[in-house]
C-alpha cells in the first residue's frame, strides 16, 4: 500500500499537498496518536517508505515530534489534515533550521523557562519566517517569535532530551529507506548499462563499489531496527535506548558517506544530472545525517558510554 501511495510523490523537494491529503485520508499523518493505536514499529515502516520515495511531506515532524509533544502537554489536537512541525526556541525566541515551517498550519514550540521547559502552540501567522533549505532543497526555515507573547504549559526537564532522541531515530529510519533506494538505483544501472560489450556490473571495481553500498546499507538498517526495538522494550528514558539510537545514528551517518560516494562513482556523470533520481536521495542522506545531532556528537556519545562501561561492562552494553 505504501509503495502505491508514495509512487505519486512529487519529485520537487517542496511540500506536496496532494500526497499529504492522501496520507491524511489513510490515517497516516498521525499514525502514533493515542486514538490511532500505532507505535514505533508501524512508524518505522512508514518512515522507511517515505525515505525510499523522497516524499516531500513532514511525516515525522507532524506525528512523532510535534504531535507527540502537543499530546504530552495536553494541547488541543489539530485537524486531521493539518500540518504541524516542531521548533525549539532559544532564549531570544529564535529557532533555526526548522523543517517545513513555511508549510505548517501550526507550530508546536518548546522553549526554556525558569527551571524547565514550556510547550505552546501557535499558528503560522503568529511567527516570522526566513526561508532556508538543506542540501536537498527541503525547507529548513528560521522561525522568530517574540518571547513576551509566549504562553505555554510547563513540562518536565526530560522533555527536550526525548524530543532530540525521537528526532534522531526518525531521521535514521528515513535514511534507511533512502539508502536502500540508492542501492536499487545503482544495481539497476550497472546491470543494464554496458561498456566494452558487457554490463558495467561485470567489472570487478564496480562490483566492489556496489558491495560496499550493500554492506553499509545492511549495517545501518540493522542498527536502526535495533534502536526501534529498544524504544519498544525500554522507552526513551533508558540508557539502553540512548545507546542504541546513538549506534543507529553513527552507523547510518558513516554509511551515508560511503553510499553516496560509491553510488556516484558507479553511476558516472548521469548520477549528477538534475534529470536523474540519484541526487534526490544522496543529497537527502547527506542532509539528514546532520539533523538532530551531528555525526560527531553521536560518535562522542558512543565513546563516552564505552568509557563509562569499561572493559568489564562493554560487551553487555553492546549486546544489550
Amino acid at each position: 500500500m505504501l509503495d502505491d501511495v508514495f509512487e505519486t510523490a512529487g519529485a520537487a523537494p517542496t511540500f506536496d499537498p496532494a500526497l499529504w491529503k492522501t496520507l491524511a485520508e489513510l490515517g497516516l499523518t498521525r499514525l502514533t496518536a493515542p486514538e490511532t493505536g500505532g507505535g514505533w514499529a508501524e512508524a518505522a515502516v512508514l518512515l522507511a517508505a517515505a525515505g525510499a520515495s523522497a516524499a516531500p511531506v513532514p511525516i515525522a515532524e507532524n506525528d512523532l515530534l510535534a504531535g507527540w509533544l502537543a499530546d504530552s502537554a495536553g494541547l488541543d489536537p489539530a485537524p486531521t489534515d493539518a500540518v504541524r512541525t516542531v521548533a525549539v526556541l532559544g532564549s531570544d525566541g529564535v529557532a533555526r533550521h526548522v523543517p517545513w515551517a513555511r508549510n505548517a498550519d501550526q507550530l508546536v514550540l518548546l522553549w526554556p523557562s525558569g527551571h524547565g521547559w514550556c510547550v505552546g502552540q501557535v499558528t503560522r501567522g503568529d511567527v516570522e519566517f526566513t526561508e532556508g533549505a538543506n542540501l536537498a532543497g527541503e525547507p529548513r526555515d528560521r522561525v522568530t517569535v517574540d518571547p513576551a507573547t509566549l504562553s505555554g504549559v510547563a513540562t518536565p526537564g526530560t522533555i527536550a532530551r526525548e524530543l532530540h532522541l525521537r528526532g534522531a531515530l526518525a531521521r535514521a529510519l528515513t535514511m534507511t529507506g533512502a539508502s536502500a533506494r540508492v542501492l536499487d538505483i545503482v544495481v539497476a544501472h550497472t546491470t543494464t548499462r554496458t561498456q566494452f560489450g558487457r554490463p558495467v556490473a561485470a567489472f570487478q571495481a564496480v562490483q566492489h563499489l556496489v558491495a560496499d553500498i550493500a554492506t553499509h546499507d545492511a549495517l545501518g538498517r540493522a542498527a536502526t531496527e535495533a534502536a526501534a526495538t529498544a524504544v519498544l522494550r525500554h522507552g526513551f528514558d533508558s540508557v539502553t535506548t540512548e545507546f542504541a539510537i546513538a549506534a543507529a545514528r553513527s552507523c547510518t551517518g558513516h554509511a551515508a558517506a560511503t553510499i553516496v560516494r560509491n553510488a556516484h562513482q558507479a553511476m558516472g556523470a548521469i548520477g549528477f544530472t538534475a534529470e536523474h533520481d540519484l541526487h534526490r536521495f544522496t543529497n537527502r542522506l547527506l542532509s539528514w545525517r546532520g539533523e538532530y545531532g551531528s555525526l560527531r556528537s553521536w560518535d562522542d556519545t558512543l565513546t563516552s558510554a564505552a568509557a563509562v562501561a569499561g572493559g568489564d561492562g562493554l560487551w553487555e552494553l553492546i549486546s544489550g
